[in-house]
């Protein structure tokens, strides 16, 4: 018996629907189709198995709408805005650490822990951001590190005491920690290859400047505002980044393949690997921070530091050389060209930081500069550098050669600082403006470069492996740096003084003269005339000590820097390609 029935038009004759109804209807003789429900349900089971292979389970759906692109040049605005930010941070409280200490009732030892704190946080978080990226997603991990940083950045500022500070500037330097190679990375990804050259320009300046402006902008902010706003400052500049980076950043196609193929297995966390890195890279950062300080070896605590660093960085060497998926990728060193690339990095931004570290002591305690007026005098090298390094992105976009630029800017650098070594203590500013110029200008040549082929012979999935290794040596380099300069600079002005002072004794007749002489221009009681010449005799003493220390240091980095340059030579040349830099990674 019929259920249904339907007049309904003519199918087209060819059609399916005309199939369809060819074999489950029939017609009258007014032309009435007389129609089954179960004929009904079989046609529109036929009609549907034209589109079945889009509904396979299992299968994504083809209709599945592709992210925009956007231009790379705002994806690089956005990304190097929070490396700015968070660079800029691990220099900015210097100047402020006798505010802090004074405004939280706590001395001036106790406050260098707001900046081993950051430092300590940035060690661990480095080495292993590769690793995080790989299972958060690259987007989701910087997004997320921009906004925690944002966060802490805030409670930094309404920190009441020293200890939530000091925390709160650890959470800071874990979330921001992993910034720096997470925007290379992100760099690479985005630009194609003949643009790369300018987008780690891009990048480099936004590295060298913020350190040189943390100071003066710091000391700006905290001597006409409060210490607090130098924290402050991050927010707005953080929510700006956190937003655009939601709308503008995606993951490429190799991490996003990578974490599609990852679904559904259980986590594999490197557990002992993430436990040696971290202890060891923390106690290091210690060591190198505190060391000179606490009399290094003379200190207990300094002693365990530095023991429990041995043993975890041997511990950690061979774990992660030989576990089947390590937290820190150390078999990326046994490619020479990122090996010796990291060793060059290590070498230059230890000098760099050490002579940062001297430049500015050396003017205020010798010269009589005020701290503003010496945070100027070092400026001119970081506007320099805007300035030169996307002429050297230029460069490298037209096929010279990246070896060639590196050997070229170590020599800068080793003439620079020896220029520097052969100071005196009549030493005009520019004297001292030029030699950091150059020495800068010599750093450009190097750090482009070397963002340009470091990363050359690697496989691309290693890209945030490779980067946050990249940061970790840079970093490491300038604790290093400083540490040594310090060490030195104390240990080196005892030495020449004891050798100074050895024929300044009563029985020295030219000495005594000398010291008569001096206290006979002072203004006091003449009987104490004798006295006052040999208080002035010892000062200018020291003054010399202290000078010939100054210059021993920067020879020592002079032959640190010269010790660099056949490294260039084992550096393994890229395809050349004029008008196109060909990078894997980054």
């Amino acid at each position: 018996m019929h259920s249904n029935l339907t007049h309904r038009q003519s199918p087209t004759r060819g059609s399916p629907e005309s199939e369809s109804c060819s074999r489950f209807a029939n017609l009258n003789d007014q032309g009435v189709i007389f129609l089954t429900v179960s004929s009904q349900l079989e046609i529109a089971e036929e009609k549907l198995a034209y589109s079945a292979p889009e509904f396979e389970p299992g299968l994504p759906l083809e209709t599945t709408p592709e992210p925009r692109v956007f231009n790379p040049w705002i994806i690089a605005l956005v990304v190097t805005m929070g490396t700015f930010m968070e660079v800029l941070d691990t220099s900015i409280a210097n100047v402020a650490l006798p505010h802090i200490a004074g405004s939280l009732s706590a001395s001036q030892d106790e406050s260098t822990w707001v900046l081993t704190s950051y430092l300590v946080a940035n060690a661990i978080i480095l080495p292993i951001s590769g690793w995080i990226s790989s299972v958060l997603g690259r987007r989701n991990f910087y997004l997320g590190s921009v906004i925690l940083f944002t966060l802490f950045s805030a409670c930094c500022g309404l920190a009441p005491t020293l200890a939530m500070l000091v925390i709160f500037r650890v959470l800071q330097g874990l979330a921001g920690g992993g910034l720096q190679p997470s925007v290379q990375a992100i760099l690479a990804d985005s630009f194609p290859g003949e643009k790369r050259g300018m987008a780690m320009a891009v990048y480099t300046i936004a590295i060298l400047c913020a350190p040189v402006l943390g100071p003066t902008l710091g000391g700006w902010i905290t001597d006409n505002y409060s210490w607090r706003w130098i924290f402050y400052i991050n927010i707005p500049v953080g929510v700006l980044c956190a937003f655009f980076t939601r709308i503008v950043l995606h993951d490429p196609p190799h991490l996003v393949a990578q974490r599609a193929a990852q679904r559904g297995k259980p986590l594999q966390i490197d557990v002992p690997g993430l436990a040696f890195v971290s202890i060891g890279l923390a106690s290091l950062e210690i060591v190198l921070d505190r060391g000179q300080e606490l009399d290094w070896f003379g200190s207990t605590f300094i002693t365990w530091a530095a023991i429990t660093a041995l043993c975890c960085a041997v511990a950690g060497i061979a774990w992660e050389f030989h576990t089947e998926k390590p937290v820190v990728n150390l078999r990326l060193l046994k490619e020479r060209n990122f090996l010796c690339c990291c060793i060059i990095v290590l070498g230059i931004y230890t000098a760099l930081y050490a002579c940062t570290f001297l430049m500015p002591q050396f003017m205020q305690e010798l010269l009589s500069y005020d701290a503003t007026t010496a945070g100027f005098a070092v400026s001119p090298a970081g506007l320099v550098t805007m300035v030169e390094i996307p002429i050297i992105g230029w460069l490298l976009s037209r096929g010279s050669d990246a070896r060639r630029m590196i050997a070229l800017g170590i020599a800068s650098m080793t003439a620079a600082t020896w220029w520097l070594s052969l100071a005196n203590l009549n030493v005009a500013e520019s004297n001292l403006i030029w030699p950091r110029v150059l020495q800068v200008m010599g750093l450009g040549l190097c750090t482009v470069p070397l963002s340009t082929i470091m990363f050359r012979f690697l496989p691309p999935e290693q890209s945030s492996n490779a980067a946050g290794i990249y940061a970790l040596v840079r970093n490491e380099g300038g604790s290093i740096g400083i540490a040594i300069s310090s060490t030195f600079l104390e240990r080196m002005t005892q030495t020449h003084q004891s050798y100074l002072t050895a024929n300044i004794t009563s029985s020295s007749l030219k000495a005594m003269q000398t010291a008569n002489t001096l206290g006979a221009a002072t203004s006091g009681n003449p009987a104490n005339n004798a006295y006052a010449g040999l208080a002035l005799l010892y000062q200018q003493v020291q003054r010399q000590a202290t000078l010939l220390a100054y210059m021993d240091q920067y020879r020592l980095f002079t032959y640190i820097l010269l010790c660099l340059l056949p490294l260039v030579f084992f550096l393994k040349r890229p395809p050349r390609q004029v008008g196109k830099i060909e990078l894997d990674v980054h």
